[in-house]
């Protein structure tokens, strides 16, 4: 009798921990009126894993660890990110762990692979409950990849829905309640690809609504491109509370960012998923929903930037010192275009900050490598994503910190140290590219703000940001996802754009370049007199003089109607292009490549 109730004591006492660890620890908590409802969901969940469960002492374990997962991995990635786990994060899981070291990777790992171990190891059909449990759970699956919205439509009814704010999603449900109803809803929620007259309707709207195109006039001129994403790059001068001594961004990058009217990219991400980031400025298009694009939703070969520059004679090359593997990239850079891509493997490890790569040893053997292209004249797409400046900030024993602040924050100090050395060595690399190659286009961007410690902390401190992102102001939405950007074109200086969202780039660099033939950027040009930065379950947009329209969920405003209109063509004409038939893909007649040019590297074959 006492084992038959070992689920409903289990399920007690470790919900009872994990609420005070989630709430003591983390400061998330679970709303009192929905605990009942996500207790007893778990509590089934708890019959059946013990109906399953040869030995007792591993249903204990197994129901542990899986508690813990729910209930404080949720918590954690809350108080990181800001938003809950997704069943998008399980296809991530790979980079994550690729980028973990030491006791965090083990904290990570450990439990997953224990949860499957234990499950194929105590797992039995010995008895006639176990084939109980085996059919509510089959019942179950089916209902969630075959029928979700018989699940979502009373649920999402009961305890209600917001797409913009999953933490208030999973606070107002549970741990367990929300993994469901979240489940469900992404195979609801599935990619449609269009069709012929989908995919054209909706280029066609997008093309008449973009602001009408001005005559070159000029032909177009091969120049180099260097283009450089900048690991957390952010202005922290912004935390007013920190009060910095020195100021950590470096002299020269200020009158140089000045100079280019204090210019920001509008990113997609906060604090992670760079390579969403990556997407929009080589490809031209934003990334709506909280996934990694590289993942799962670039399926095609595509003319992305990479591969227009690569049709006109272009070498194009991706430098990253990382593993290659990690986001997919060996694949996405392939399909975008990129002929040759340096990972971790291919650079010398002679300037390291832990297991980051410094950006002064990265800039000088990328220089090093493309100086016989520089030399010869032939033109370079030289595309480099650094990787140092990544969270937790750790520096060498060469860079000492320089940087002090009274900040309790212990990320406030370390980041502006971080960008202390980031931005000096940023701007030998800008003096070096002007010397070596003095008409070359330079853009230099943030892919997304730091991560300054547990619920926003760092911002908090200084009302940047507030604790719940639901809370946010307009311009606080703004701010979390602006990055100081400069574009330097050639000898004419710095561009001022004022704040650009990020999938417009590409577009922006063809312009220099006076690339006038059609492409896959001319559908995100966007509309007259607004900017137009999508994030997950909401956007927002940039009017005259600076203010901010956020658009939530409807009723909308008129601006509003419209940019939700033009993102629904959007999203129709991204997923055909990049998964699709690419029904919508100009058609392109690449120049002849000259007879004596040496034939470039090729990508990897394979991961």
């Amino acid at each position: 009798m006492l084992l038959k109730l070992l689920p409903l004591l289990s399920t007690t006492v470790l919900y009872a921990l994990f609420y005070l660890i989630s709430t003591l620890k983390f400061d998330v908590q679970i709303l009192p009126l929905s605990v009942p409802y996500d207790f007893l969901l778990q509590l089934a969940i708890a019959y059946v894993l013990y109906a399953l469960s040869r030995r007792a002492w591993i249903f204990l374990v197994i129901h542990t660890l899986l508690m813990g997962l729910l209930y404080v991995g949720n918590a954690v990635k809350i108080s990181f990110f800001g938003g809950p786990i997704m069943p998008d994060d399980v296809f991530a899981l790979q980079s994550l762990l690729l980028i973990l070291e030491g006791w965090r990777f083990f904290a990570a790992a450990i439990p997953l692979a224990a949860i499957a171990s234990l499950l194929l190891f105590n797992f039995t059909m010995r008895h006639w409950s176990a084939y109980l449990a085996s059919l509510v759970a089959i019942s179950l699956g089916i209902t969630i990849v075959y029928k979700p919205v018989s699940l979502l439509a009373p649920l999402d009814g009961y305890f209600g829905n917001s797409v913009w704010d999953q933490r208030s999603n999973y606070i107002g449900r549970g741990a367990t309640v929300y993994t469901l109803l979240e489940t469900a809803r992404y195979f609801a929620a599935a990619e449609v690809l269009p069709d012929s007259d989908m995919a054209q309707e909706a280029a066609d709207n997008l093309l008449a609504a973009a602001p009408k195109k001005t005559a070159v006039g000029k032909a177009f001129t091969p120049r180099n491109v260097h283009l450089v994403l900048l690991e957390s790059f952010w202005d922290p001068n912004e935390l007013k509370k920190a009060k910095y001594k020195p100021n950590p961004l470096s002299p020269e990058f200020r009158e140089l960012w000045k100079n280019a009217g204090y210019s920001h990219a509008l990113d997609p991400v906060f604090g992670g998923f760079t390579a969403n980031s990556e997407f929009e400025v080589l490809c031209g298009f934003p990334v709506v929903r909280n996934s990694v694009k590289f993942e799962r939703q670039l399926l095609n070969d595509v003319p992305c930037l990479p591969h227009l520059l690569a049709d006109k004679g272009y070498r194009t090359i991706a430098s990253h010192p990382n593993v290659p593997v990690f986001w997919n990239r060996v694949n996405a850079y392939r399909r975008m275009g990129f002929e040759t891509y340096w990972s971790l493997k291919d650079f010398v490890k002679d300037d390291m900050n832990r297991e980051f790569m410094s950006d002064r040893t990265l800039y000088r053997q990328v220089l090093e490598k493309i100086s016989g292209s520089l030399e010869a004249k032939q033109p370079v797409l030289d595309y480099i994503v650094t990787y140092f400046g990544h969270w937790n900030y750790p520096l060498s024993e060469s860079r000492p910190n320089k940087v002090s602040s009274p900040s309790n924050v212990e990320e406030v100090p370390a980041y502006a140290n971080t960008i202390y050395y980031k931005t000096r060595e940023l701007m030998e690399f800008i003096k070096e590219v002007g010397k070596r190659d003095p008409e070359g286009i330079i853009v230099v961007f943030g892919d997304h703000l730091p991560f300054l410690g547990e619920n926003f902390a760092g911002y908090v401190e200084s009302g940047v940001l507030t604790t719940n992102r639901s809370d946010f102001t307009p311009v606080m939405f703004k701010s979390y996802v602006s990055t100081p950007m400069i574009i330097i074109d050639g000898k004419r200086g710095p561009v001022k754009f004022g704040n650009l969202p990020l999938y417009q780039t590409p577009k922006l660099v063809l312009d220099l370049l006076n690339f006038d033939e059609p492409s896959i950027m001319d559908y995100t040009a966007g509309l007259p007199n607004m900017r137009i930065r999508p994030l997950p379950g909401l956007h927002f947009n940039l009017l005259n003089k600076g203010v901010v329209d956020l658009c939530k969920e409807p009723p909308y405003s008129e601006t509003c109607q419209l940019s939700a209109r033009w993102l629904e063509n959007v999203a129709i004409v991204s997923n055909d292009l990049f998964m699709g038939r690419q029904f919508t893909r100009p058609k392109y007649i690449p120049e002849k490549q000259p007879e004596l040019m040496s034939a470039p590297q090729t990508m990897p074959d394979s991961q």
